[in-house]
């Protein structure tokens, strides 16, 4: 079994990088699901459910959140209605949303949890207790599990790593924006990545147009930060997988499409 992640979506540039990219990378590695992180995705602030079902069209089965997923206010009305879109389940209870999907993959089923960091972030509830309960809860269904966690800090996601090392399948950190090297099966079976990237503009910071943070960066000032509408272009994630006896990983291996890293080289 392979499941497929694509990271954080940025903007129209991250979307249409989608839409060329996921049914080609869906040809290559017959992947038994695809989750996509789209917390990004509305202007580099939050998702619509325009967006939602566009990259369920495009092939997704799963959408993860993060610390965006309230900027559009429209979230409000289709959240507790969509059946694959998930926010951050340690967002304090009672909040919009569920933080656990169930998703079918051919003959099996995985389970996706979205966790939030709290090191420079908002306070949430422990993602530790939380991660902790929504495991035990899924391990009870399957043994296939897929953790997103939106975090700033490469310690708490390794910690996150450890943590749940033997006891799911992936653990995939998400947030900041720069895919990191450090992909790797942990000894108990759990495939980590601290950073999967982000899928949209390659030229910009972090996803956005760069003249006004490197100016914010000079004066100190407050600065609006916009999704550059032209350039070119990345998608960024991982391919896992996964053993059918046991639920851990195999093997996971990074993705990086840009003009340096083509297509053809995968």
């Amino acid at each position: 079994m392979e499941l497929l992640f694509i990271g954080d979506i940025v903007g129209s540039p991250g979307r249409d990088m989608v839409s060329e990219y996921l049914p080609k990378l869906k040809q290559k590695y017959r992947p038994s699901m695809t989750i996509i992180n789209g917390e990004n995705a509305a202007g580099g602030r939050g998702i619509t459910e325009k967006i939602y079902k566009t990259f369920m069209n495009d092939g997704a089965n799963v959408i993860t959140l993060g610390n965006h997923t309230w900027d559009n206010r429209d979230i409000f009305e289709f959240i507790d209605g969509t059946k694959w879109l998930i926010r951050p389940a340690n967002f304090p209870e009672g909040v919009p949303g569920k933080g656990i999907a169930y998703v079918p993959a051919g003959e099996f089923e995985v389970a996706v949890i979205n966790l939030q960091g709290r090191v420079f972030m908002s306070d949430l509830d422990c993602p530790f207790k939380k991660a902790d309960e929504l495991v035990e809860e899924a391990r009870r269904r399957t043994p296939f599990i897929f953790v997103d966690f939106h975090a700033e800090t490469t310690s708490e996601k390794q910690a996150m790593g450890w943590f749940l090392d033997g006891r799911v399948t992936a653990v995939v950190g998400t947030h900041t924006h720069v895919q990191t090297a450090d992909n790797r099966v942990l000894p108990g079976g759990t495939a980590y990545l601290t950073d999967a990237g982000m899928t949209g503009p390659y030229d910009g910071i972090l996803g956005m147009e760069k003249e006004a943070i490197i100016k914010k960066f000079q004066n100190a000032l407050p600065a609006r930060f916009e999704v550059p509408k032209e350039g070119r272009t990345q998608l960024s994630g991982c391919i896992i997988q996964v053993d059918r006896k046991t639920g851990l990983a195999k093997s996971i291996r990074r993705i990086l499409i840009n003009e340096d890293h083509p297509f053809s080289d995968y």
